[in-house]
């Protein structure tokens, strides 16, 4: 018997032989069972995956001596037949070949025929998406209505472009892309029937590059034995497709997370030096930069698609980058995917675009801006940035040697010399507690809290003007607004105003205090003292608070041009 290549010999023959598509092969092995067959199929999904292998195991369900049947024998004539792709009752057709509306009409009239010699005749047309849209008009009513000895498989790629009117006449299945790891545990399977011997990095080296198609992964496996003989490693998988391996990516990105400029050009051009295609590099960069993602989010999402060790990897660099900036550099290198795609010099476009993305982890963002502003405005201390460089370990200290010191300083050193007496220390007194401040009612309370917020934090002392207190629960400060002031309380209620309203309560009152926020119908507050007016002039003008020095001199001030490098002009109208 001559040769047959792995992606023929290994065909799945039952519904159990299908690797990732337990969704698809529950659906029909149930249908089989309860005597629920449609009349027409659809099976989606991209190349390599098993759609037209799941076609021929329908049909041979169908058709076995034994069935309609879950489990067909394989070895009764329909079954070897429908498995060698000479049966007479089960006709594959090719959609690009067969796409006009002549070999569609054709089709129509031989389906009246009985099967010769199976339950049912059925047609696996592959590739439907190429039918024209006359022979796609040609079989609406006969797919509608078919006899009942006829079924339809129908396979594509493209399901966007088959009309909804076929469409809506089938059973739809979409068959997914195979997890990495169930590619490589098949793969081991053939290496283990092969009598080949293939390292498990190895594996998952080709099921990444099979990128979901179980046939690749096979074609690919088969390529490796022709090249290798009994024994595949990693670096045989690498230097045959080009391939760039996970650990060197993962290290890649390490480099650019911690800042490394130099660290990752050097990298990539020894990458671009042993022949590595820089579009799958650049690619590969991306789909990991995306697990990264995925896994700050979710953890357990990538499980099925990479192995412990570059799981570990992605716990360390997590740690490294936040998801903002994560996203920012997800788009950056998606846009140099796509100037790469065009240009003579694609190194060139890859350089760039790793020292702007090392370059945008170092800028400071507009949200880190505003933090640190209020956090200054607040008086409260900034919190510490995540960080995204590796720790540097501390210099060892120094032991430094001394010359020996001449004799009558050794001696004279070595003489006592008299202590003066020491005092007896006695225990400073407890610190007495404080004062507690008179109990004080709420309105009072409230003003006075009012006071000191319009003075500490101007920005907000509209919306607090709005409030009236209410009375005090317990550790309840009730405040009041009307209902036309509802945009004010919600602006109140936000946790960075709220918790320092409380804050300036407690400092008040000396006690903690939790606000509670209502609306009140027919609440009366009192509206705040006007501005004064300027002498001579009806017009009210705003009183400076503070002198143009003092206004240089405020801390908030310095600090914002200091960030900003900005200077205070004189505005002349």
């Amino acid at each position: 018997m001559s040769y047959q290549v792995f992606a023929r010999k290994y065909r799945p023959q039952t519904f159990n032989d299908l690797v990732g598509q337990a969704h698809v092969t529950r659906t029909l092995k149930n249908a089989v069972e309860q005597n629920r067959l449609a009349h027409a199929y659809l099976f989606v999904g991209p190349r390599g995956i098993g759609k037209t292998s799941t076609a021929r195991i329908l049909a041979k369900a169908l058709n076995c001596v034994n069935g309609p049947t879950v489990s067909p024998c394989g070895v009764c004539d329909s079954c070897k037949e429908i498995a060698q792709g000479n049966s007479l009752d089960v006709l594959e057709i090719d959609g690009a070949s067969n796409n006009g509306v002549e070999q569609v009409r054709e089709l129509r009239d031989n389906v009246r025929y009985a099967p010769s010699k199976g339950h049912f005749k059925i047609y696996i047309i592959d590739e439907v998406h190429m039918l024209t849209s006359a022979a796609f008009n040609a079989l609406l009513k006969t797919l509608e209505e078919p006899p009942e000895h006829v079924k339809f498989i129908f396979a594509t790629t493209e399901p966007q472009k088959v009309l909804p009117t076929i469409l809506s006449r089938c059973q739809r299945f979409d068959l997914h892309r195979i997890p990495a790891n169930l590619i490589a545990d098949h793969l081991q399977f053939i290496a283990g029937k092969e009598k080949v011997t293939l390292e498990p990095a190895a594996a998952h080296a080709i099921a990444k590059g099979a990128d979901g198609g179980l046939r690749d992964a096979e074609s690919m496996l088969d390529q490796l034995v022709a090249f290798c003989g009994e024994n595949i490693a990693e670096v045989d998988v690498l230097s045959v497709f080009g391939f760039t391996s996970e650990q060197t990516v993962a290290s890649f990105t390490e480099k650019i997370l911690q800042g490394g400029t130099a660290e990752a050009l050097e990298l990539l051009h020894s990458e671009a030096d042993s022949g590595k295609d820089m579009m799958k590099l650049m690619s590969d960069l991306i789909a990991y930069l995306r697990d990264l993602l995925v896994f700050q989010v979710k953890p357990d999402a990538v499980a099925d698609e990479l192995n412990p060790e570059l799981q570990h990897a992605l716990q360390t660099q997590s740690a490294l980058v936040e998801t903002d900036r994560l996203l920012e550099l997800i788009d950056q290198f998606a846009g140099a995917e796509g100037r790469m795609k065009w240009a003579p010099n694609k190194k060139l476009h890859f350089e760039v675009a790793v020292i702007k993305a090392i370059q945008t982890l170092e800028q400071v963002t507009l949200n880190e801006v505003i933090e640190n502003l209020s956090a200054l405005r607040d008086g409260t201390k900034q919190p510490a940035p995540k960080p995204r460089r590796a720790p540097v370990e501390p210099p060892k200290p120094i032991s430094v040697t001394r010359p020996a010191a001449p004799a009558k300083v050794e001696q004279a050193a070595a003489k006592p010399q008299p202590q003066p007496p020491v005092a007896e220390e006695t225990p400073a007194p407890p610190p007495a507690p404080p004062e507690p401040e008179p109990s004080l009612d709420a309105e009072t309370l409230w003003t006075k809290a009012v006071d000191q917020i319009r003075t500490r934090r101007p920005l907000i002392k509209g919306w607090i003007e709005s409030a009236k207190a209410l009375g005090i629960e317990g550790r309840s400060f009730h405040l009041g607004f009307p209902p036309e002031q509802k945009t004010a309380m919600e602006s109140i209620a936000m946790p960075r105003n709220r918790d320092f309203l409380q804050s300036v309560l407690k400092e008040i009152s000396g006690r903690e205090w939790d606000l509670k926020f209502s609306l009140k119908e027919g609440l009366l507050v009192e509206p705040p003292a006007p501005e004064p007016a300027a002498a001579g002039n009806g017009a009210a003008v705003r009183k400076p608070p503070e002198s143009a020095t003092a206004f240089k001199d405020d801390p908030l001030i310095r600090e914002a041009l200091e960030i900003f490098k900005g200077e205070i002009k004189p505005v002349t109208e």
